[in-house]
């Protein structure tokens, strides 16, 4: 393997695609050991200025960093050397970088240090390869499992934070940011998304991005009043015994992650509610119930792959399996193993289900040529 800090671009330009890429993965755990570095150092220096205000101060003036990110660098420090240990150890050990540490910081915040560290206790070991907002949804899975009626009772303060702002930007343009819940949130996405697509025909010249944001423009505006069959439908998966009240765990918002079961409840509870309501089992999360209340239902098959897979199988994606591709995870058209069947199909992002058909090509191209070059050779 090359000295890493040896190297300059000349060394990266000679190197083989093998090379270059793992060369890339020794800079990237280089660079989380040397943040947990600075996360030491960072937190030593607080102890020896006796935890003043004037930390940052000085963090920000050293680091050529602006005053509010000095201090929440100084709070995020305090923070893993005192109630997140194990989570410090996996940036010394090269598994995460400071930016996925933060994110697991700020979702612990509200718990006390003994909470904490039960939660860093939970989510230890099975940070590796994990992308920053995989790791932030572990760490909130944490959160409920540990302290359920303190996240429902905080889930339900946010609520009342909800707000609409105007913020805007240079050259004539501005963003339209709302903070809403997340399942009213989900509905509104899911509603414009599905609009915009049926908008989205060979004569279209706007991107989907264009006219999802043309969709709300002319929603709010009532320029528009939506289309027929297209609602906006968003899956509540909620174990029997959330349901019937016995348990508060377990309650999942599709896309979103975790929700509180007194919220499930409500959305199951209003007959006239757009979000679908999955009952599954507690134990195995197996779907029990789908229901059939909605304006033209898929195939079976393809609504169960679906509810089943709840988002895009590919590592790292979150986006909602009913705005998916449904896959053949053995390909349809090649070997015995191609059947169209609960086993064999499962929900693939269109991004991901294109790398997938292109990598899978290839593939398949390099055995043919495999198969051609050893038919010669036996043949000669």
């Amino acid at each position: 393997m090359y000295d890493l800090f040896s190297l300059c671009g000349d060394d990266i330009s000679r190197m083989s695609d093998h090379a270059t890429v793992e060369t890339m993965t020794v800079a990237r755990e280089a660079i989380c050991r040397a943040q947990a570095i600075q996360v030491h150092a960072i937190s030593r220096l607080s102890r020896i200025r006796g935890h003043t205000r004037w930390v940052a101060e000085e963090v920000a003036l050293e680091l050529c960093a602006g005053k509010q990110a000095a201090a929440g660098l100084v709070d995020v420090a305090e923070t893993l050397t005192t109630r997140l240990p194990r989570l410090l150890a996996a940036m010394e050990h090269g598994e995460i970088d400071l930016r996925t540490a933060t994110k697991v910081c700020e979702v612990t915040a509200a718990l006390s240090d003994e909470q904490a560290r039960a939660v860093d206790e939970r989510i230890a070991g099975r940070l590796a390869g994990k992308d920053s907002e995989k790791v932030r949804r572990m760490a909130r899975d944490a959160v409920c499992a540990i302290d359920p009626d303190g996240y429902a009772k905080r889930a339900t303060k946010r609520r009342k934070d909800r707000r609409l702002e105007l913020i805007h930007a240079d050259e004539g343009m501005a963003s339209l940011w709302a903070y809403l819940p997340a399942e009213i949130a989900s509905a509104i996405y899911a509603r414009v998304d599905g609009i915009a697509r049926k908008l989205k025909t060979k004569d279209e010249d706007r991107t989907l991005d264009q006219l999802r944001v043309d969709v709300l423009a002319d929603l709010a505006l009532g320029k528009h009043e939506g289309l027929p069959g297209v609602l906006a439908q968003v899956y509540v998966h909620v174990p029997i015994d959330a349901a019937l009240g016995i348990t508060n765990t377990g309650c999942e918002l599709e896309g979103h992650g975790r929700i509180p079961a007194e919220i499930a409840r409500e959305i199951m509870a209003d007959p006239n509610s757009v979000w679908r309501k999955v009952t599954c089992d507690p134990v195995s999360g197996a779907v029990l119930d789908v229901g059939r209340t909605r304006y033209r239902p898929p195939a079976a098959l393809d609504e169960f792959v679906r509810v089943r897979d709840r988002t895009c199988r590919a590592p790292g994606c979150r986006r909602p399996a009913q705005r998916s591709d449904i896959d053949h995870h053995h390909d349809y058209q090649r070997g015995k193993n191609g059947h169209t069947s609960k086993t064999n199909l499962n929900c693939l992002c269109r991004r991901h289900h294109r790398l997938k058909v292109r990598h899978e090509a290839l593939v398949y191209r390099m055995e043919v040529k495999d198969l051609r070059r050893l038919a010669v050779a036996a043949v000669g």
